[in-house]
């Protein structure tokens, strides 16, 4: 990326935006710096490459950061956070999802060994895809004095902490009265795969879609407020930005229409895809997108009755339907 992408963007308001490059197919990703009290705060940190260090050092006083409050445990978003821990005086604030995860790592890795397998995968493909999870490729080093988010952030910042999950189950966004932080849950031109999880609350999968639907009416609130994202451009206008992943949404379900009531992910993305897919996190991430589009297909209702309750279902009328043709 130029240096003109990397230099920290003042968006005329008390933040600013850090742009780092990652090595992720996701691309160059947003973390944002604010004065709130007097004190600084980081939201997210950008991957676990040097250049990211390079990068908030640069634009950072790091003697001053009191603050890195995370939206979600993605690799992109959180990297740095052990680092940041280990050389700054921060308090590190991570949701409360992300918490247990990191308390409970090994005991939901054979969880979701447990759910791959009733999903299809064979004993071959759950021992990849452990391995891929195991290594710091995908979950770096967890920082170990983090607080969690939702039971204690200072309330002098002046920040509303708004639970979104659907993209993953831990997603937050920070608000204040101008801006709102929203990591990967309102993203340009993205349709981010919804991933499946286990819920370590009840040891039974995730439920995305009903969570997802829940999060529509709680974006809709953000409009008004300037959208700053963890990914590609800002947020012109929420609706359109919805519209968007909504149309994918119904545009997939209408291919996967024949394979309502099939059990058997892992057979589905056989035929789908015979044996382009490869990577053991790229078969996770289709299979997590399939998962939850035959949650949806399986309960149109739920979506279509807040589309309609925010006023977002005119506009997808054609394709809500096709996919009931």
């Amino acid at each position: 990326m130029g240096e003109a992408l990397r230099r920290p963007a003042r968006l005329k308001m008390n933040i600013t935006q850090h742009t780092l490059d990652t090595p992720y197919p996701v691309g160059p990703v947003h973390c944002y710096s604010a004065e709130l009290a007097g004190e600084l705060v980081l939201f997210d940190t950008g991957p676990p490459t040097e250049q990211a260090r390079d990068c908030l050092q640069r634009e950072l006083d790091l003697s001053r950061l009191r603050h890195v409050i995370v939206t979600h445990c993605h690799i992109d978003h959180y990297g740095l956070a052990a680092w940041l821990e280990a050389e700054t005086d921060a308090q590190i604030w991570l949701p409360y999802r992300d918490g247990l995860k990191i308390r409970h790592h090994r005991d939901r890795l054979n969880q979701m060994g447990r759910l791959m397998g009733e999903y299809g995968f064979d004993r071959s493909y759950r021992d990849s895809f452990r391995g891929a999870m195991e290594d710091e490729s995908v979950f770096p080093q967890f920082p170990e004095r983090f607080k969690v988010v939702e039971e204690g952030l200072p309330l002098e910042l002046g920040i509303e902490v708004i639970p979104c999950p659907g993209h993953s189950q831990s997603d937050l966004v920070f608000t204040s009265e101008e801006w709102a932080v929203t990591g990967d849950v309102m993203l340009h031109g993205i349709f981010q795969s919804p991933l499946l999880d286990v819920d370590l609350e009840s040891g039974l999968r995730f439920r995305n879609y009903p969570a997802y639907c829940a999060t529509l009416k709680r974006l809709a609130g953000l409009r008004g407020k300037r959208i700053l994202p963890g990914h590609r451009y800002s947020i012109e206008s929420i609706d359109q930005n919805l519209l968007f992943y909504l149309d994918k949404l119904l545009e997939r379900a209408e291919r996967l229409k024949p394979f309502v009531g099939e059990a058997n992910v892992a057979r589905i993305i056989g035929h789908l895809f015979g044996a382009t897919l490869t990577q053991p996190f790229h078969v996770y991430l289709k299979a997590s997108e399939i998962i939850f589009i035959l949650d949806f297909l399986a309960d149109q209702q739920r979506l279509y009755a807040v589309l309609t309750e925010i006023g977002l279902k005119e506009p997808l009328v054609e394709r809500i339907a096709a996919v009931a043709a």
